[in-house]
């Protein structure tokens, strides 16, 4: 890939956004970020849209299904090559804080790795997931905001699906969970796809 680089120097095999699987890698991310920036997941929803929460900073990602239960979310950005970045640790979550918060309207992406050179990280069994399965993020305000799964896709990262990874949601608060997929690649130190998890928030009661 031309514009990402795999940390592979330390042995670490790390995971990239969608933006990032592909070679044109800085145009994708662009066109992502200009789909946050222009309003398509701006965090606010329209009049008559289904219910979202008020803006509140993740602290906690815990996927019952899975065995997940992560606290201390990092804030990711983008680096000076528009890759977005991945958590340094590979047992931490990170959550693409330039985007939709999780429970705000829109596609809250959040990222981890799959593994690393000492065995299964934190998203090595994002893949398992399933249609109804409960995956809860804890708030910042002491709120919860809990969603479900409705779709698990695995990307060549030639094929990602960048619009409707980033894109409008509908004014709905939906969640992103996104990992390292296909097969690894030794000569570069990377994965050749990227595994999604498609969620959406349940209204709160």
């Amino acid at each position: 890939m031309a514009t990402a680089r795999p940390e592979s120097s330390h042995g670490r095999r790390v995971i990239y956004s969608a933006a990032a699987r592909f070679v044109s890698s800085v145009g994708v991310l662009l066109m992502a970020a200009g789909l946050w920036q222009g309003g398509a997941a701006s965090g606010s929803a329209e009049p008559g849209a289904a219910p979202v929460l008020a803006r509140a900073r993740p602290v906690r990602l815990t996927i019952p299904a899975i065995d997940v239960d992560v606290a201390d979310l990092v804030a990711l950005d983008v680096d000076t090559t528009g890759t977005l970045e991945a958590p340094e640790d590979t047992d931490r979550v990170g959550w693409y804080e330039s985007g939709p918060w999780p429970g705000q309207a829109g596609p809250a992406v959040l990222g981890a790795h799959v593994d690393s050179l000492s065995g299964p990280a934190v998203f090595f069994r994002l893949r398992e997931l399933a249609p109804g399965d409960e995956v809860t993020v804890g708030r910042a305000d002491g709120s919860e905001a809990v969603f479900h799964v409705y779709e698990v896709r695995e990307y060549d990262k030639d094929a990602f699906p960048t619009e409707r990874v980033y894109g409008s949601t509908g004014n709905r608060a939906e969640l992103r969970l996104v990992t390292c997929g296909g097969e690894f690649e030794r000569g570069s130190g990377s994965y050749t796809g990227n595994v999604v998890v498609y969620a959406k928030l349940e209204p709160p009661v």
